[in-house]
């Protein structure tokens, strides 16, 4: 292919993205200082909780001054970036967030064509530059989820020690949000805000479960709903719960250790037929030529990354045990 035309085809995608994400960069905005500090006061950087399933986000929880561009109702239409976003912590729209990633995909192209590097080379590593923010986002959301999951029997007994004393359990949200770090603290606080301007605790606590997917959260916001509804002592179903994921933490370290062992096997079993492809062929090249050149070799090579893939699927499911 020309290089003339790759060099104009990457310029053409480069200038695009460029003004793509200025628009979606500068789109929405208002300057109101009052919707600001309410936005500050509820601590809320996407959506807010949401009433139902069927419903939107609440127009309370939401801030004041967001509004949904286009490029923000496209992504939309192919999935909830806006809530994924959320559960990993960050504050960013998906109109940006995807503007990031073809900015750098349409850099690394430019790149790729600056340095002659292979025609076949250059949309792989568009797409693999692109992907750098969601895999960000992926591993960030992953611990940000842990972190909560490590903190939630602490908040537990905060909340129950506080009900204990005689302060209700918004209170005792009050509390966790100020006493314990982030994320807990700021999901608390946001839960916390989020009734004092008016939205009914329950869709509160919806919308904490919405932005942290963990099954715990979920039985803790479900038994503070059913007490509210029938009544009960709160306190002591919070302490159980409590020491329910306690145990679990207790079990899953144990199972971590009993599977050190497979894990590490898994790691040496999938990371030695590449290492020793690399030595074979930097101590002798013409020797493994035959996997590329040869029709056979490449049916044996496509076969053998095939068995790596199925042998790791394999090892997965036999270490990953879930408590």
């Amino acid at each position: 292919m020309d290089p003339l035309i790759l060099i104009t085809v990457a310029v053409f995608l480069g200038v695009t993205a460029l003004i793509g994400s200025a628009a979606m960069f500068l789109g929405g905005k208002s300057t109101n200082s009052l919707e600001d500090r309410l936005t500050m006061l509820t601590a809320t950087g996407g959506t807010g909780s949401r009433r139902s399933d069927d419903d939107g986000p609440s127009l309370l929880a939401s801030p004041l001054n967001e509004t949904h561009s286009f490029a923000d109702r496209l992504i939309a239409q192919v999935g909830d970036l806006r809530s994924y976003l959320d559960q990993a912590g960050v504050r960013s729209s998906p109109a940006r967030f995807a503007a990031l990633s073809m900015i750098l995909g349409a850099v690394s192209t430019v790149a790729c064509v600056m340095l002659h590097a292979p025609v076949w080379f250059t949309p792989v590593a568009a797409v693999l530059v692109a992907a750098l923010p969601l895999l960000f986002v992926v591993f960030k959301r992953k611990r940000r989820i842990n972190a909560f999951a490590k903190q939630l029997p602490d908040a537990l007994e905060l909340v129950s020690r506080a009900l204990r004393a005689g302060h209700s359990l918004a209170a005792g949200f009050n509390l966790v949000g100020s006493e314990m770090p982030n994320p807990i603290g700021l999901e608390f606080t946001r839960c916390y805000e989020e009734q004092n301007l008016g939205i009914p605790l329950e869709q509160a606590l919806e919308g904490m479960t919405t932005r942290v997917p963990n099954l715990d959260l979920r039985f803790f916001a479900t038994a503070v709903i059913l007490q509210r509804q029938t009544g009960g002592d709160l306190a002591e179903i919070l302490d159980k719960i409590g020491t329910l994921i306690r145990e679990r933490f207790k079990v899953w370290g144990q199972i971590q250790a009993l599977t050190g062992e497979g894990r590490l096997s898994g790691v040496v079993l999938l990371g030695l037929p590449p290492v020793l492809f690399l030595v074979m062929y930097r101590l002798n090249p013409e020797y493994c030529q035959v996997l590329f050149t040869d029709p056979m070799g490449q049916s044996m090579l496509w076969v053998a990354i095939f068995l790596q893939f199925v042998g790791a699927l394999v090892i997965r499911k036999i270490i990953n045990i879930k408590v």
